[in-house]
């Protein structure tokens, strides 16, 4: 008979060839799971598991959360808050050097503030943004790394799906993690800012084509900045509602999203059925895909948890005698290397049932690594040879721009994310803060 933590490397080895392969990440999870737990257990237990981990997927109150904010995100998009975002950013930049390329990065962290989508924001902005850099003088490689990276910011600033799905295989607090995202998130787009506005001064015909767009009087800049109101009020609504503990993350999704609608059938988004009927397909087709993939994770989780695996390498690590950052560093490369390959999701369900009671028995607290870890998968939403959101800009952009370019153009802010995420490991105070001030 095999040794049962053997069976928890196979179990691992499965799910990587099978993804590797090109099998839908759901499908992995469950056929390695399957195949791993009937070296475990006798067919009939092995299928009451998976039974198990669907109606827990399902029935956990918690597990609302995901399928509300993917609908707030679906309805932010059809309500054409991305283009207020945008228009209200450009205003705030405007005159400055490399404006437009500084108002996609504040914009798309104002977006993010109501959507948490991230390969939505990059898609968007590919088609609102992209067209104006290029008329300025941008070159294709720098104006599509800016958008493919700054659509990252989707992920950090809360609301985020990819925090809800952390805190549900940590057990940690939602509104923690959500309120640990916004400082982290709002750095990294000063930071992205910063560099824009200076590759741009140094460069002078790009200078010259700015400098001939037409100036923004102060009543055009407040009437655009006016535009914005509807995303500060719903990002208001949802973390104050959260502070408060008016409402519940899940609760807050709710309300965020009949705020939206009854905005957009305000401003006319909402009056024909088609623009709602459309965002409910949106958002049921990637409820669908999610929680297939959250069904086969937390079942593979499960099947890990059964051979011991976790266990046995948390007492490996924890007893290691070499200090407690080493390991964090180790585990942010393995995190780091599997976003080049994986979805986030993945890498979640992959990862967290192993490293998560490694990094509670360090003594580090899992609201800052949550952090960590979505920051990681960041810099793997635009690192090669996956790069969801490098493939999802590719989708919208002219054909003159290739993938090689976009990854080219994300160098340099991949660069500063890796200097972001040494910042944020080395001073936890700037995730935990918030947090630790509001609850």
């Amino acid at each position: 008979m095999l040794d049962i933590t053997f069976i928890g490397i196979i179990c691992i080895l499965l799910l990587l060839i099978f993804i590797a392969i090109g099998v839908p990440v759901g499908i992995s999870f469950i056929t390695s799971g399957l195949i791993s737990t009937f070296l475990i257990l006798d067919g009939a237990r092995a299928i009451a598991l998976l039974v198990g981990s669907a109606h827990s997927s399902i029935a956990a109150p918690s597990w609302v959360a995901i399928p509300l904010f993917i609908l707030l995100g679906a309805l932010a998009v059809q309500s054409g808050l991305a283009t207020k975002a945008f228009r209200s950013a450009d205003a705030v930049a405007s005159g400055i050097p490399g404006s437009v390329g500084i108002a996609t990065c504040l914009a798309t962290a104002g977006f993010g503030a109501i959507s948490g989508a991230s390969i939505a924001a990059t898609s968007i902005f590919g088609k609102m943004a992209l067209p104006e850099m290029r008329k300025l003088g941008y070159n294709k490689s720098f104006s599509s790394g800016i958008i493919a990276s700054a659509g990252t910011f989707a992920s950090m600033i809360p609301p985020s799906m990819m925090f809800i799905i952390y805190a549900l295989f940590t057990q940690t607090s939602v509104a923690g993690l959500f309120f640990a995202g916004i400082i982290p998130g709002l750095l990294s787009a000063v930071i992205y800012s910063i560099y824009i506005y200076i590759r741009c001064k140094n460069d002078p015909a790009m200078m010259k084509r700015q400098k001939a767009q037409p100036e923004l009087t102060v009543k055009q800049r407040f009437s655009a900045m006016g535009e914005s109101w509807p995303i500060i009020l719903v990002a208001v609504a949802l973390l104050g509602g959260i502070y408060t503990g008016i409402f519940t993350p899940t609760e807050s999704a709710a309300v965020g999203c009949i705020l939206i609608v009854v905005i957009g059938f305000i401003q006319g988004h909402f009056r024909k059925f088609d623009a709602f009927s459309g965002a409910l397909r949106d958002s049921a087709n990637t409820t669908s895909m999610v929680f297939l993939i959250n069904i086969g994770a937390l079942f593979y989780a499960k099947v890990l948890a059964l051979s011991q695996m976790p266990a046995n390498l948390t007492s490996y690590f924890v007893n290691l005698d070499v200090p407690p950052i080493v390991i964090i560093i180790i585990i942010s490369l393995i995190f780091f290397l599997l976003g080049m390959i994986m979805v986030p999701i993945g890498i979640y369900a992959l990862i967290l049932p192993i490293v998560a009671p490694i990094v509670s028995g360090l003594g580090y607290d899992l609201i800052w690594f949550g952090v960590i870890a979505l920051k990681l998968t960041e810099i793997g939403a635009v690192t090669p040879p996956v790069g969801l959101n490098v493939y999802a800009l590719k989708g919208v952009v002219s054909r003159d721009i290739t993938i090689t370019d976009i990854f080219k153009g994300v160098t340099p802010f991949v660069i500063i994310d890796i200097f972001v995420l040494i910042v944020l490991i080395a001073f936890p105070i700037l995730s935990l803060w918030l947090p630790n001030l509001l609850f």
